[in-house]
C-alpha cells in the first residue's frame, strides 16, 4: 500500500517537528495507542489496539526515526505484530515547510500487511489507513493549537476527543 498527502497544521514547523519526536504527544495523537515509550536515539516501542473491518488486534511494535533534519524532515520506519491478526510494517517520509497559517506537512507512506489483515483486501486496508492518518492529524492539530477551524477555542474535554452527546449537553 502506498499513500501520500499534505496537511496544514496551525503551528510553526519547530513545534510540529518537536511534537513528532515526543512519545507523550504520539501516545495522545496515534489512534488506539495504549503505550508509547522510548527515545529518538534508541527508537520507540508502541502498543496500539485497532479494529480493521472484522479483525480487532493489539499490535506491539518498534518505530525508528532516521534522516532527521531539524524542523524540516524525518523518516519513520516501523514494524508491528498483532498475533493471529497478522503484521504491519512500513515507513514514511515526512517533510515540513513553513506556510502562511503555520506548517504544511507532507508525507509519503509505504506499508505492507500480512496475515488476516491481508485477507481483508486492499480497499478496506487503504480506507482504514487513510482514516487513521486523518485522525492522527486532527489529534495533532488539537494538541498543538486547540482551536477549531472557526478560530474558537475547543471546549474543555473535547481536546481529548471526548465530545458530549446531545443529552449531556442539555443536562450539563
Amino acid at each position: 500500500m502506498q499513500m501520500s498527502d499534505q496537511k496544514e497544521i496551525a503551528a510553526p514547523p519547530a513545534e510540529v517537528y518537536a511534537a513528532l519526536l515526543n512519545p507523550e504527544v504520539l501516545k495522545v495523537c496515534v489512534p488506539g495507542a495504549q503505550e508509547v515509550s522510548g527515545s529518538v536515539e534508541e527508537g520507540f516501542e508502541a502498543k496500539v489496539t485497532q479494529k480493521v473491518g472484522p479483525v480487532k488486534a493489539t499490535f506491539k511494535g518498534q518505530v525508528t526515526l532516521s534522516d532527521l533534519i531539524q524542523d524540516e524532515k524525518l523518516t519513520i520506519s516501523g514494524e508491528g505484530k498483532g498475533g493471529a491478526a497478522g503484521f504491519a510494517k512500513g515507513g514514511a517520509i515526512v517533510s515540513l515547510a513553513a506556510s502562511e497559517t503555520g506548517t504544511l506537512l507532507s508525507y509519503e507512506v509505504e506499508a505492507k500487511v500480512g496475515g488476516k489483515l491481508a485477507q481483508l483486501g486492499s480497499r478496506i486496508i487503504d480506507g482504514f489507513a487513510k482514516k487513521m492518518a486523518d485522525q492522527f492529524f486532527v489529534n495533532l492539530q488539537t494538541h498543538l493549537a486547540p482551536e477549531d477551524l472557526s478560530g474558537e477555542e475547543v471546549k474543555e474535554g473535547e481536546a481529548d476527543g471526548e465530545k458530549k452527546g446531545w443529552f449531556k449537553k442539555i443536562t450539563g
